[in-house]
């Protein structure tokens, strides 16, 4: 091969050398033709080289081939080709190249620009080095770090030893300028090559999150940094979803050798527990000004929750209870956007300038589905006072309380609990159906007023014992109730799309329905025959008291609970009654339901996932203006992309297009892709269409005539580190349901339901199949109980546990 030298404009420009096959001696049927794409290939002296290069060739042919044409003295090893964005130039991508007459680069290969950034970071651990130059080597090492080539390389070379010990040895500004520019994370979102971070490092992470002065470019990497390592436990490397698997699974499956799925949560919690001021830190940061501080510490506790193990669950959910976490999720939403993105969420697209809010309710409600999980956890946790210390002591706190004494029916048997309004002595069985919950909230409902609680509880024991308010029996249906309203029937299954305060009050709301229930009891001279019906009373005053949770003011729950007069209420209740069957309020048909709620959730979960498999067309879409420059840099050329999701539900595989064409089965179309471990969030409304696309042709509703207006069927997927991964717009709402519903519940942290279809949808399958059920139970004239009683225990211990029981009739 020959290059023909000639002057342009003041410089050496080789003629257009023609790179072939080397079997063809330097002639291709395509050159000849005329059908190779020419491409512009700039050497690192300035010179620009016309080259043809067949699409067929493989990148290290390429390289070979102009080092002989141009007659470098090194040897081809040290070169790399690049595209004008620096994005290096693979096998996977050369022939998309080619075809476009992209213009490329000869430039270091990645081995070489390693040992560099190696070699520039061991002279700071050194001899040290000011800001600029530190500076200079971390932004080159954050915009390769990114590339499998350069990150093998890099880790090879012990790269990683020599960051570590940047951050180490770190102080003041560097120390800024190391957190925020190394972008650690970006190693990090590789499944390789950081399995040797020790406790030490974690700990420093976790120093330098606790600090008070810590600012924004610190605290945002290092707790994605954080975040990243509770996330690498050693379910995550087998695919399954460690919220779901932390609570069925009798233990975690052991890392393989060298993995980075070592860690997870009581790996970095026990670094967090010898900096006691971490996690009061970061609940305080919730409710910050900077939003995007306040949206990374609900990353992080998000993460912390859906990941938290079994021996350290209640040391863990008790601190944040102590920090009170739920208030000042609550108190992050004084924030005037927040409140009226979740009032209203159209008008999010016309209040936010960046991702940042849309993020931050993103996060919220992934907060609220972790805090269902903790709701039903507690629900399903048996109150044992022999066993565990805390509960012994919050029942003697509420006996205490209550300025009883202990009597005697007999010499054997005393009378306590009963006369807290219990119908046995046996405590642990009164709070078989609400469990911890039922405690935690009897025991608020004691703290807020004792002088009231110990005046209501002598109150009762003054009247006949039939016109007694079973006070501890009512706390106990209160409880079930509401769990019922907000739907707490098993982990993972939360539809809700909208922010509920009331559920984060839990136990506020709890005093509020029991000084109702107790109210009611006395306006209406009630009996204990009369019990159910003041059950039902209460049911129907819950769901008045808390319709459109999402914008109603607090006070106003108040008013319904504490003014309603009987009267009122019981005439409402009738005419509900009129048009509902009283059998749904039965205990076995709520368990029936619960059962139905699960199955439905499952079947939808499977359906969206199924969508992501068939695979869809999306416009791609241009994100408004946020902080991350790489938004800007990645912004796509083409208008239209082919997603679809690999049948090991590992990576989402996509095209882009100038126009859309049949898509075969498979990945053979599709060369790109976007692993699903790396998506944190799926935030909605995010995009503005693509520009210069006519309305008929887009073929969906771009929202308004405006270029830079979000599109309502518009979401983005963010990575841990901050940045988009992909911005599309759907061209319908129910696509967008399928992939925003199926993307999340892909997710490891196990996100929420996005959309109302899917809501809707899991509770529609609920109602029809239960319908369905009681027909066969009506048509056959079955009474169905409106409760179990629990047989005499057994007099030894000769006897075992059926394989069957007892389930909901069907």
């Amino acid at each position: 091969m020959s290059a023909n030298v000639s002057e342009e404009g003041g410089s050496r420009r080789p003629s257009t050398p023609t790179l072939t096959h080397s079997h063809t001696n330097g002639k291709s049927s395509h050159a000849k033709s005329g059908l190779v794409p020419t491409n512009n290939v700039t050497t690192k002296e300035g010179l620009t080289v016309r080259t043809r290069i067949e699409p067929s060739l493989s990148v290290d042919d390429v390289i070979r081939q102009l080092c002989i044409s141009l007659k470098l003295k090194d040897p081809p090893a040290m070169y790399a080709l690049r595209d004008e964005n620096d994005e290096l130039v693979t096998n996977d991508n050369l022939r998309k190249k080619i075809k476009g007459k992209v213009n490329l680069k000869l430039v270091n290969a990645p081995a070489i620009e390693a040992a560099e950034i190696v070699e520039k970071l061991s002279a700071v651990e050194a001899r040290g080095a000011s800001d600029a130059r530190l500076g200079l080597a971390l932004t080159s090492l954050r915009k390769l770090i990114r590339e499998d080539q350069f990150a093998q390389e890099f880790l090879q070379r012990d790269g990683l030893r020599e960051l570590v010990d940047v951050i180490y040895n770190s102080h003041g500004n560097i120390l800024a300028v190391s957190k925020h520019r190394i972008r650690m994370v970006n190693l990090m979102e590789l499944d390789y090559g950081w399995a040797n971070l020790d406790n030490a490092f974690i700990f420093k992470v976790v120093q330098i999150l606790s600090s008070e002065q810590s600012r924004l470019n610190v605290c945002r990497p290092a707790t994605a940094i954080l975040k990243r390592l509770v996330e690498a436990d050693p379910s995550s490397a087998s695919g399954l979803n460690a919220a779901t698997t932390a609570s069925t699974s009798k233990g975690p499956p052991s890392p393989t050798p060298g993995s980075v799925y070592r860690y997870g949560f009581d790996v970095v919690f026990e670094q967090m527990r010898k900096e006691k001021g971490l996690l009061e830190t970061v609940v305080n940061r919730l409710g910050s000004a900077d939003t995007t501080m306040a949206l990374y510490s609900m990353m992080l506790i998000n993460s912390l929750l859906a990941h938290a193990s079994d021996p350290r669950w209640d040391e863990f959910i008790a601190e944040l209870e102590r920090l009170n976490v739920r208030k000042a999720v609550i108190a992050c939403l004084a924030h005037p956007y927040l409140f009226k993105v979740f009032a209203d969420p159209r008008l999010a697209q016309r209040l936010m300038s960046s991702h940042t809010i849309e993020d931050l309710t993103s996060c919220i409600l992934d907060f609220q589905a972790n805090m269902v999980r903790v709701t039903f956890r507690k629900k399903t946790t048996l109150v044992e006072p022999d066993f565990e210390p805390l509960h012994n002591q919050a029942l003697q706190f509420i006996w205490e309380k209550s300025k009883l004494e202990e009597g005697r029916e007999d010499a054997i048997t005393p009378i306590k609990w009963r006369k807290l309004g219990f119908e046995t002595e046996d405590i642990g069985h009164e709070f078989r159906e609400v469990g911890v919950l039922g405690l935690d909230c009897l025991k608020y409902f004691v703290e807020k007023d004792p002088d009231y609680w110990a005046k209501v509880v002598q109150e009762q024991l003054s009247r006949s014992e039939e016109r007694r308010c079973p006070i501890g029996k009512a706390s106990n249906e209160v409880t079930d109730l509401l769990a019922e309203h907000w739907a707490i029937y098993a982990p993972g299954y939360s539809t809700s799309t909208t922010f509920q305060p009331f559920f984060l009050n839990f136990p506020k709301v709890h005093a509020l329905a029991l000084h109702f229930f107790l109210r009611m009891w006395n306006e209406s001279g009630a009996s204990t025959d009369d019990f159910p019906r003041l059950v039902a009373l209460t049911r129907s005053q819950v769901k008045v008291a808390l319709k459109r949770e999402n914008i109603r003011p607090w006070h106003e729950v108040e008013q319904e609970f504490l003014e309603s007069e009987y009267r009122a209420v019981r005439d409402r209740q009738m005419q509900e009654l009129e048009m509902e069957d009283d059998i749904m309020s039965k205990i076995p048909i709520r368990n029936l339901r619960a059962k139905l709620y699960k199955e439905s959730y499952e079947f939808v979960r499977q359906q969206r996932i199924h969508c992501l498999l068939e695979g869809a067309w999306f416009m791609n879409g241009i994100p408004l203006a946020t902080n991350d420059p790489r938004d800007t840099i990645r912004r796509p050329t083409r208008p239209w992309r082919f997603l679809r999701l690999d049948a090991g539900l590992k990576y989402l595989h996509y095209v882009d297009s100038a126009v859309k064409f049949p898509v075969r089965k498979g990945l053979e179309d599709l060369p790109e892709r976007i692993e699903v471990s790396m998506i944190s969030e799926v935030a909605t409304g995010t995009c503005a269409p693509f520009p210069h696309i006519q309305r008929d042709q887009a073929d969906i509703p771009l929202g308004s005539s405006s270029p830079m207006l979000a599109s309502p069927l518009s979401f983005s997927l963010l990575s841990t580190s901050g940045g988009s991964l992909a911005d599309q717009i759907a061209p319908d709402q129910a696509r967008w349901a399928d992939w925003t519903d199926g993307l999340n519940m892909l997710r490891r942290d196990g996100g929420h339901v996005a959309s109302q279809e899917t809501e809707l949808f899991v509770q529609a399958l609920t109602e029809i199949g239960l319908k369905i059920k009681l027909l066969d139970l009506s048509g056959e004239r079955v009474e169905i109980p409106s409760g179990l009683v629990a047989g005499p225990p057994p007099t030894n211990s000769d006897f075992f546990f059926s394989d069957l029981a007892y389930d909901a009739p069907t």
